[in-house]
């Protein structure tokens, strides 16, 4: 479905020609900040092992650091968003990375479970917060032309991916070749890059007539009253418990099961390598077929994919397949689910509206992390976990099918 109907109009002109933020520019920058930010975080899961054996705690311990990290990074973005919707992503972006960098160098000291929720839980859920691929595909909705946003909504979440699938196995690499704690520290000074590269979204807000004079407070009361987004907002609860989790565990649940670390840092780039195709082909079709039922494809193919890993003998050649098969629904739910955003309400407050969704996704990304340490901790087992993730996934399948995608009726835009 088209986007144009409420949003002619509604988003910031383009860059203008000539400037050196030419479409081309704000979407390789904003890829490339997408990239850094996610690379790292995507390799947490490998520090689970090590920094619990060198600080002698059960799995549980890092596993709420994490918990924390997930629910903080979707508690921060509202309002980051509504920061960015004010006054431009690049301040966001800047203080995020700061933040970011500060977590990973203090993960890398971190000697107490307090310690650890402060570097690894805080202020790396907050620096996510200021430079997530929210806010790059925010930036993209207020500086693109309309028929570049579906598109550029999947590079942008491919690029998150494409850093996932570089980070991981250079976790791996970089963990055997200087130690752990040297690997945060690297990852650390890389997630500054993102400070210049924010100066290609600079961006104010902008918006028709009628949305650039609708408050906050109206906004979310617009949102909240609209049953599609609640049902929208749920269905992403889902998302966020079962990336978290596999994330997460992943690698130490393969080891269990006897394969070698390798492993799992491959599986996690074959996640992260095919989840580009799944970004890209979920962009491209957003614009040729209804986004609703998209995403309730994408969740029930989560759900089948889960259930054949967990019945099928672990091999590394049925993790490899269900890393490629994750990785094509993998961040495949987030071009639709901000597509249908705009498609509702328009771009003025996207980063806000897209922050109060991801914030529940991260709910389900606390839980997914923090259940899974629970539990493994309790019965020995991820099994209860693995079976709680197929059936969100075909509840969120369910949930999406009766979103209607057309505008909010509003009044009647007022003349420039």
């Amino acid at each position: 479905m088209s986007n144009k109907t409420l949003d002619a109009g509604s988003a910031t002109k383009a860059p203008m020609s000539g400037t050196w933020r030419t479409p081309f520019v704000v979407i390789g920058f904003g890829c490339l900040i997408a990239a850094i930010a996610f690379g790292p975080r995507a390799t947490q899961g490998f520090f689970l092992a090590p920094l619990s054996s060198a600080n002698h705690w059960g799995r549980d311990v890092f596993a709420f650091a994490l918990a924390i990290q997930n629910l903080l990074w979707g508690a921060g973005l509202p309002p980051a968003g509504i920061i960015a919707d004010r006054f431009g992503p690049t301040r966001v972006l800047c203080v995020g990375a700061v933040l970011y960098a500060l977590g990973l160098a203090l993960m890398a000291q971190a000697t107490s479970a307090a310690m650890l929720d402060v570097s690894a839980g805080v202020l790396i859920g907050f620096g996510l917060a200021g430079t997530s691929f929210t806010m790059v595909l925010a930036a993209f909705a207020k500086l693109l032309p309309t028929e570049w946003r579906s598109v550029a909504f999947g590079l942008g979440t491919a690029a998150g991916s494409f850093g996932q699938f570089v980070f991981s196995p250079t976790a791996i690499l970089l963990m055997d070749q200087f130690g752990w704690q040297q690997a945060l520290l690297i990852f650390a000074v890389t997630v500054l890059a993102i400070m210049p590269l924010s100066l290609a979204l600079r961006s104010s807000g902008s918006a028709t007539a009628y949305a650039a004079h609708q408050s906050l407070r109206d906004a979310l009361a617009e949102a909240f009253a609209h049953r599609s987004y609640l049902l929208l907002t749920i269905g992403f609860f889902t998302c966020g418990f079962q990336i978290a989790f596999i994330t997460v565990h992943l690698p130490a649940y393969l080891i269990d099961r006897g394969l070698p670390a390798d492993v799992g840092g491959w599986t996690l780039g074959a996640i992260g390598l095919f989840n580009i195709i799944g970004s890209i082909a979920a962009g491209w079709l957003g614009d040729r077929m209804p986004n609703r039922y998209l995403l309730s494809i994408i969740y029930f193919v989560r759900a089948a994919a889960i259930l054949a890993f967990i019945w099928f003998p672990t091999t590394p050649f049925t993790c490899i397949a269900f890393g490629a098969t994750m990785g094509l629904m993998w961040l495949a739910t987030v071009p639709p689910t901000n597509a249908l955003i705009v498609v509702m309400f328009g771009t003025r407050w996207l980063a806000t509206l897209s922050g109060v969704s991801f914030f529940v996704h991260q709910i389900g990304g606390f839980l997914g992390a923090w259940i899974g340490g629970i539990v493994f901790d309790r019965t020995g087992s991820y099994d209860l976990v693995w079976w709680i993730a197929i059936l969100l996934g075909i509840l969120s399948a369910v949930l999406n099918l009766p979103i209607v995608e057309k505008p909010v009726p509003r009044p009647a835009a007022l003349p420039a």
